[in-house]
């Protein structure tokens, strides 16, 4: 698997393993029709099975893998009415939170995102795919927990992993790198003018954007399903948190 890249042994094994995982899983290495035993991703990964099972316990707490009982583990891919519902609680829950996150953010913050901006970019212009969606996921993450409120931060993290299975279908082959940085410059100078109701525009404008990337890719791989009637379905919901 290209994405697992070479261990480092100054670092936790299992938490390497999982970011190794979850990368395959990102890239489409690891699909949700295959079944993954511990024994034949740890021959895979040159490392012994306790930190590829550990791995998968996470990866399956995160709600990304379902462990089935002499089965191995295998990838969980939400159906795109599921994708629409957790679109529609992100559309409603981030704006809130990013003004939030402009009211608060110190000068060391805005510098943070500075940085993670940069990392997007970075990522997408090497065409990294699950780099770009990690660098986009820290940014994310960074501005949900600004927002001071902890189990927003963990149901934010939690819904982006659900979708992981179909994330690159939003990412540089849907677009390219300039509409990636123009997507995440208006949240940033929002937040840099320390602007609450511009940064909670830019936020949900960004991630209905996402949400119509995304259902349209799948709508566009998957012969039969209608992209309008699942968009219309995001917006039945969402236009009353304008």
């Amino acid at each position: 698997m290209s994405s697992m890249q070479q261990i480092d042994h100054g670092q936790s094994l299992t938490v390497q393993v999982t970011n190794m995982l979850r990368a395959a899983i990102t890239s489409g290495e690891m699909g949700p029709e295959e079944h993954f035993s511990a024994i034949g991703l740890a021959e895979k990964l040159g490392v012994s099975r306790t930190p590829v099972r550990e791995a998968l316990q996470l990866l399956e707490k995160e709600g990304i893998v379902r462990i089935e009982k002499n089965r191995g583990a295998r990838v969980l891919q939400m159906s795109l009415d599921e994708i629409v519902q957790i679109f529609q609680i992100r559309i409603i829950l981030e704006p809130p939170a990013a003004a939030r996150a402009a009211e608060v953010a110190t000068d060391e913050d805005l510098a943070n995102f500075r940085t993670l901006h940069g990392r997007i970019l970075d990522a997408a212009a090497r065409e990294d795919g699950p780099g770009t969606l990690q660098a986009d996921k820290d940014f994310h993450l960074f501005l949900m927990e600004l927002a001071g409120n902890p189990r927003l931060l963990a149901l934010d993290g939690e819904l982006r992993n659900m979708v992981l299975a179909h994330g690159l279908v939003t990412i540089p082959s849907a677009r390219s790198s300039q509409d990636l940085a123009n997507d995440r410059k208006d949240i940033l100078a929002a937040l840099e003018r320390r602007d609450p109701r511009a940064a909670a525009g830019a936020v949900r404008d960004h991630v209905t954007r996402t949400a119509h990337l995304l259902i349209s890719g799948v709508c566009a791989r998957t012969p039969g399903l209608s992209a309008d009637e699942y968009l219309s379905q995001l917006e039945q919901l969402t236009r009353f948190s304008r």
